[in-house]
């Protein structure tokens, strides 16, 4: 299954088409499916690298990078933990079912964890209103979920309505004063990856703080590209406009 597909809104990377069935796809694509895409999602992500300096060019830095993140992490602890047995288990329907569910539900908490830091972190030197700050994170959050909406349609156990709902639940709690900074921005993603990768409990029950980690350590480069390439005050003057926070 290929972590961004070239059928990405805009032309930009996103979570790609659903797993398909195997039994209608010969082997040799199989494996394409669950293996060179990443590959070639790293290189688009690497083209990437010039300023962010309005909502729009946020707004895809936050939802292409939280899909790379969800399935670099989703699918690199499903290959450690299944090893030379990965890629047969395409052949199992219940099977694609899980990982098509916890890709969208990792991604979601991908999402939310990066609007808010994005949000946050993007104008906490600018004299803005909190209200602004909100809207921006809110934004983020569902440009995100419109880039990817084709994949979640037909995932059962997933919905984009109450991905929503729980997102602005979390902005109500939002502190962007005294609130959290850096790396503790990011609760939702690590916890997510863990529940939701399908992987038998008994087997996984160890792997809480080895997984949890492994997702910490790749938003440490994300963050680190963002601070590179953010335009705080350029992009505070292009805040007019935003549509609310709250439907």
């Amino acid at each position: 299954m290929p972590p961004f597909g070239p059928g990405a809104p805009s032309g930009r990377p996103g979570l790609g088409p659903a797993v398909k069935e195997p039994s209608k796809v010969v082997w040799s694509l199989k494996q394409a499916y669950a293996f060179l895409p990443e590959f070639l999602a790293r290189l688009t992500i690497r083209r990437d690298s010039g300023p962010i300096d309005c909502v729009d060019s946020l707004c895809a830095f936050v939802s292409t990078r939280a899909a790379f993140v969800a399935q670099k992490t989703l699918y690199g602890y499903l290959k450690t933990r299944m090893g030379t047995r990965y890629p047969s288990l395409f052949e199992d329907d219940v099977f694609v079912a899980s990982i098509n569910l916890a890709k969208m539900h990792v991604f979601v908490a991908c999402l939310a964890d990066l609007a808010v830091y994005a949000a946050a972190w993007s104008l906490r030197a600018e004299p803005v209103e909190d209200s602004l700050r909100r809207d921006l994170a809110s934004h983020c959050f569902r440009k995100g979920l419109a880039d990817n909406a084709a994949q979640a349609q037909g995932i059962e156990g997933f919905s984009l309505e109450e991905s929503e709902a729980e997102f602005q639940r979390r902005l109500s709690f939002q502190d962007w004063h005294s609130g959290p900074t850096g790396a503790a921005f990011f609760t939702a993603s690590p916890a997510a990856l863990y529940h939701w990768a399908p992987i038998a409990p008994k087997l996984k029950k160890d792997d809480k703080e080895i997984v949890e980690n492994s997702i910490k350590y790749t938003w440490r480069e994300v963050r680190s590209q963002f601070d590179k390439r953010i335009r705080g005050a350029i992009l505070a003057a292009d805040l007019n406009g935003l549509p609310p926070s709250r439907t």
